[in-house]
């Protein structure tokens, strides 16, 4: 199976990470299906795809929704063919003392962050299944690996999302599918300028930036870049695996 016939589906595709990944799988040859809310910024993604030659659909998903994966699954099936990549890079960003985390609060992160990729996942693997080929990325969090404070439901989501991902590489390795997991850094993203507006980043970004080994903050691209390796067939043999991508804030 070459990129050329490869169908990928990208939860949170229409900005920031999901963005550049959408647009690093396009240019490997892939058909993108943009999962996301927000349309407006979907159809601006979808064009610059379109320009690279690639067919795109794009869905107003909830992702930790059945139904409304379903339908989205279906509609990306009918336009572009069945699925054999898909990326779960949809999730929300939350801060909160664990004092002051309320349950509903504990709930809304844990379904979009885990529960959305549970449930995006398991509607989407019959098709690799049936290919007897498939790749299953999965975006986390370097939180997880650092710890970070007044993020306990955040962190538990995003730490979940990896053990998901150990737990299904050795269930569907045989079935010709691998799962990986990149958990980035500090990403220069909407979501990260909107943490900063809200007094969430002592220093602001530059002093993140200031605190990396590598000396600057990371960008869309640089998490794009490990996803397009991971979804190719020259990662074949790579499975269950975290793929730190983070300046060096963290060292495997």
């Amino acid at each position: 199976m070459t990129s050329q016939n490869k169908v990928a589906v990208v939860t949170g595709g229409a900005s920031g990470i999901g963005a550049a990944i959408c647009r690093a799988l396009a240019e490997d040859g892939m058909d993108i299906a943009i999962w996301d809310l927000n349309e407006a910024a979907m159809t601006n993604v979808a064009a610059d795809l379109e320009a690279l030659g690639r067919r795109v659909v794009c869905s107003k998903v909830n992702v930790a929704d059945r139904a409304s994966v379903e339908a989205a699954a279906e509609q990306a099936r009918n336009t572009l063919g069945p699925v054999t990549v898909l990326v779960n890079s949809a999730g929300v960003h939350a801060t909160g003392a664990l004092l002051d985390l309320s349950d509903e609060e504990w709930n809304r992160v844990i379904n979009i962050n885990l529960n959305g990729t549970f449930i995006c996942t398991q509607v989407l693997v019959p098709d690799m299944v049936a290919a007897n080929w498939g790749r299953i990325i999965n975006i986390s969090s370097s939180s997880t690996q650092t710890g970070s404070p007044n993020m306990s439901h955040y962190v538990a989501s995003k730490a979940g999302v990896i053990g998901f991902t150990k737990a299904l590489a050795v269930e569907l390795g045989g079935k010709g599918i691998t799962v990986n997991n990149v958990p980035p850094g500090s990403v220069d993203t909407p979501m990260l300028r909107d943490l900063e507006a809200k007094g969430g980043l002592p220093g602001g970004v530059e002093a993140i930036a200031a605190r990396n080994p590598v000396k600057r903050i990371g960008q869309p691209e640089d998490m794009a870049a490990a996803v397009a390796f991971l979804a190719s067939d020259k990662a074949g043999y790579i499975t269950g695996h975290t793929l730190s991508v983070n300046g060096g804030r963290y060292f495997n």
